[in-house]
């Protein structure tokens, strides 16, 4: 049989190796509060960090937070922490295309920690696309699609705002989907919050909402059919992330919009249990819950083997994470319900040189090397964490 081994020559193997690993805190303003059921924030919080090669190859890649350890268990603190001391220092020396074995080396040096893992890997991907002169959905499987359908996300508890803030947008042909942040009122304020948003946004927009785990079974059985009534596209986690049954018994009650999968989803046995209870109808996929690229599109993966439609999920990434997730998804053969990374319009300031293109009501991916974006390095000064 004839030899099918790949042989990469020796002095390209060498100009991958992984010379230093760089963290940085940064902290941005953002242009209005955004507000969870849990928490609320007015400045946005990343791990940024810069991976050199011996080629002279830098690779960026970004890790994003909520308001600190309140939607996961890291913060940017943690974060910076474990790269720097286990993550960083695993990874030394290895080839950086070796990207299932540079994710071994980090999972036998820490466990989860996937956001510090994920903003790793991303770096991985760019320094050996810029090296290689392509964008990183080329190592991936090749792009599917240059853009991708993204949605607003409406969160600041005001429907006067709100209404105000979605027709600028409808306006300006950048979104005509809208996710409404509910649970931190009463059930009853949100839905009434609900309609006005509905009836003033009835025929012209879509809309879905995320109740961040904020609702027991009882309250989201009651409360489901009165969204449904209202028209809402899509709801997500409903209900705390490990009540996977309440979650696959909310969704076989007869008027039940489709329910959207986010917290209870970390890696692809999650995506597993969730897909064996049929328990969702779609799930919110990030590169901070799933460890990088590599776990991302083994949980979409599991999900499209179930028949569970692909969400592209967000944290308030910067151009640098919502261009990383892009690289992914733009290799889905199908990603039903678009995106969420609206991230970079919600800064007062983004951290590249060329921010990210939104028009159409699709945000586009960059053409350039590696993930496409390029760190400015005043920016990050600007906002570095002293």
């Amino acid at each position: 049989m004839p030899d099918s081994t790949i042989t990469i020559p020796a002095d390209l193997r060498r100009d991958l190796a992984i010379e230093s690993v760089r963290s940085t805190i940064v902290d941005v303003p953002t242009v209005r509060r955004h507000k969870l059921s849990q928490t609320s924030v007015t400045a946005q919080s990343y791990v940024i960090v810069e991976l050199r090669l011996a080629n002279g190859a830098v690779g960026i890649g970004e890790a994003a937070t909520l308001g600190g350890p309140r939607w996961s268990e890291e913060s940017v603190e943690a974060m910076k922490a474990n790269i720097d001391t286990y993550l960083a220092p695993a990874l030394i020396g290895l080839a950086a295309d070796r990207f299932e074995a540079a994710g071994a080396r980090m999972d036998a040096a820490a466990k989860r920690n996937n956001a510090a893992k994920a903003a790793i890997e991303t770096a991985l991907f760019d320094a050996v696309g810029k090296t290689l002169g392509i964008p990183a959905a080329l190592l991936l499987g090749g792009m599917v699609r240059d853009s991708v359908p993204v949605l607003w996300t409406l969160a600041s508890g005001d429907p006067d705002q709100e209404i105000e803030e979605a027709e600028r947008k409808l306006a300006a042909r950048l979104h005509d989907t809208f996710k409404v942040k509910i649970g931190a009122q009463a059930p009853e304020a949100d839905l009434a919050r609900l309609r006005r948003l509905a009836a003033a946004l009835e025929g012209r927009a879509r809309l879905i909402v995320d109740a961040n785990q904020a609702w027991d079974e009882t309250t989201a059985a009651r409360c489901l059919p009165q969204l449904a009534e209202l028209g809402i596209a899509l709801v997500e986690q409903p209900v705390p992330a490990w009540n996977i049954g309440a979650m696959a018994r909310l969704r076989a009650r007869p008027g039940t919009p489709p329910l959207l999968a986010d917290e209870c989803v970390f890696d692809a046995h999650d995506m597993l249990a969730v897909a064996q209870a049929a328990a969702a109808d779609a799930v919110s996929l990030k590169l901070v819950k799933h460890g990088g690229l590599l776990g991302l599109k083994k949980v979409a993966a599991v999900a499209e083997a179930a028949g569970i439609g692909l969400y592209g999920g967000c944290l308030l990434e910067s151009s640098i994470g919502a261009a990383a997730h892009l690289q992914v998804f733009s290799t889905f053969r199908e990603l039903a319900w678009g995106c969420e990374h609206f991230g970079p319009q919600i800064l007062v300031d983004d951290l590249v040189e060329e921010p990210l293109r939104f028009a159409d009501f699709q945000v586009h991916l960059p053409s350039r090397p590696g993930i496409g974006v390029t760190l400015d390095q005043a920016r990050l000064r600007r906002y570095a964490r002293p």
